[in-house]
């Protein structure tokens, strides 16, 4: 029995690594000749002439850069495809039938749907949530826009933390600004900030406005503060799906002016006579607008935010992605002086709206591993005394294994998971099923549950319950958001329950075990083998 070993992946007589190179779905391309590619470069064995160019290097050969995005821009979300060593799959949750922890050892009270899964977060222990969510910032990109009523209304009532992204104002067609480039109002903004309050539930959850480089130059944060009264703000160093500012694409020539004009880069620029007559012409359909990289130091940061509570603001945030571990220790230790109550971070490959698709796969420290380094440097300062802020993983999440491994693998300091994709996908899916039902379109497939909301939606009996009067006025995304943290909550209910954890306060590092050598190397976190070794010899040898 043949197994060849590459990069440290074991594969039954394949040579594989760890990258997909040269084809993918997320930039429309492939190889002529399927699977038969040469591993290194993931070009087709034999490359022929006469091929169109279906794969990455013959697409680039005539649309260019526009192959770099993954596409089609605005109707998607996209993640990483690539294999990292080591993910959360690499570890398993860790049950017992002695003892629990949160609830009286009775076989009657100790049930699953006792657990508590309600977090509290933030230097004052005072932001609460009823499920330990965040939704990560979510900002001008049209797949974010499309389908915020979804988000902003299926969080809120959710009750958990929905994150505005940046440059909203300066992407809003509608924005004023005032002689000094500072934001006088944003009816984008005031619209997303507004679905999200009108929701909320008895306090839980929270709206989140972000900013970047252009929207501290904007003011967002301080419009936002004082005019829409946004009681939490974030600042933003990066994210995990690429290390360079954010952006999109720009189908209009006349609004690629506009957004010129107001201080971003747009690609080409569309102040230019001959790229005018070329985009007039259909030589290119879009234009690219991207952000500016940050440049941080300590002073500045911490001077940002005490500036931002005395504007106002209750709670200030941070989310920082996936750069080197240097980068990583600033961001807890800066945050720790500066007294932060949430830093996020994001790990590589997670998810996006709009990124350089090979920089998405081939960037940055993956969720795993940074997260394991930063538990490290959030212990190493607790150790000395100094204040830890609450932190949150972000980067692949979407089920509740995931979400049970990532609060274990990051205890005592991760309190919440980051989230994105998988919300969207939960709104775009409940709109599109909302909508077949609406036009009596409905395909077999889901036909076989009924023909109506209440029959197909398994939680839209609990949210009439709730809403009564108002149930007519939420969206099917709203529904389908809220039915997918549904299962969550009961999945992650159940996994709490048979480790014995009542309540997240008491998941632990022990909660979890490695199931290979290298996945302990990085996380501490002990190989399954030698899991409970000196309990076990002490009970055998007793």
């Amino acid at each position: 029995m043949l197994f060849l070993f590459t990069g440290q992946n074991f594969t039954k007589g394949v040579n594989m690594s760890y990258s997909k190179i040269n084809s993918s779905s997320a930039t429309l391309t492939k190889n002529l000749y399927g699977d038969n590619i040469s591993p290194f470069s993931g070009m087709c064995a034999t490359c022929i002439e006469g091929c169109l160019g279906l794969c990455e290097i013959g697409k680039s050969s005539y649309r260019g850069s526009e192959t770099i995005y993954p596409q089609p821009f605005g109707n998607i979300t996209a993640a990483s495809q690539k294999d990292y060593p080591i993910d959360y799959s690499h570890f398993n949750i860790m049950g017992t039938a002695f003892g629990t922890h949160g609830i009286e050892e009775d076989s009657d009270k100790a049930i699953f749907t006792n657990v508590s899964v309600e977090a509290v977060i933030g230097k004052n222990k005072d932001l609460k949530l009823k499920l330990p969510f965040v939704i990560p910032g979510l900002g001008s990109t049209d797949i974010a826009r499309k389908n915020w009523e979804g988000l902003a209304i299926g969080s809120a009532i959710s009750g958990v933390i929905l994150t505005i992204g940046e440059n909203v104002c300066g992407i809003d067609p509608d924005s004023k600004f005032d002689g000094n480039g500072k934001i006088l109002n944003s009816p984008e903004l005031k619209r997303r900030v507004a679905l999200y309050k009108n929701w909320q539930q008895k306090g839980y959850g929270g709206i989140v406005v972000q900013a970047n480089v252009e929207d501290s130059r904007f003011g967002v944060l301080e419009y936002a503060i004082k005019e829409l009264g946004v009681e939490i703000v974030e600042l933003k160093w990066g994210q995990g799906a690429k290390d360079i500012g954010g952006e999109i694409k720009i189908s209009n020539l006349d609004r690629a002016i506009e957004i010129k004009k107001r201080g971003y880069i747009v690609l080409p620029d569309p102040l230019d006579p001959d790229v005018q007559k070329a985009f007039k012409h259909g030589d290119f359909k879009e234009f690219e607008r991207h952000s500016r990289v940050g440049m941080v130091n300590k002073e500045d940061f911490l001077s940002a935010v005490e500036n931002l509570r005395k504007a106002g603001a209750k709670y200030v945030f941070l989310k920082t992605g996936a750069y080197r571990p240097v980068d990583l220790a600033k961001a807890i230790k800066f945050s720790s002086e500066a007294g932060i109550d949430l830093l996020t971070i994001d790990g590589a490959g997670g998810g996006t709206g709009m990124s350089p698709w090979r920089m998405m796969n081939e960037w940055g420290i993956p969720t795993v591993y940074i997260q394991c380094l930063a538990n490290k440097y959030a212990k190493a300062l607790a150790d000395k005394g100094e204040y830890v802020p609450d932190l949150a993983i972000a980067g692949g999440f979407v089920l509740e294994d995931q979400i049970f491994k990532g609060l274990a693998l990051g205890a005592p300091y991760f309190k919440l998971v980051g989230m994105a994709r998988s919300p969207i996908t939960a709104c775009m899916v409940g709109k599109t099923i909302a909508d077949k039902i609406k036009s009596g379109d409905i395909p077999k497939s889901i036909e076989k549950y009924g023909n109506d909301l209440e029959s197909i939606f398994v939680e839209v009996t609990e949210l009439k319950k709730e809403f009564k009067d108002r149930i007519n006025e939420i969206p099917g995304s709203a529904i389908g958001l809220f039915s997918y943290f549904k299962r969550l909550e009961q999945g992650l209910k159940q996994l709490m329950g048979g480790a014995r954890k009542f309540a997240l306060k008491y998941i632990d590092r022990n909660d979890i075990a490695s199931l290979t050598n290298e996945a302990a190397s990085i996380s501490g976190i002990p190989y399954i083998m030698n899991l409970d070794k000196e309990e076990v010899d002490k009970i055998l040898n007793s």
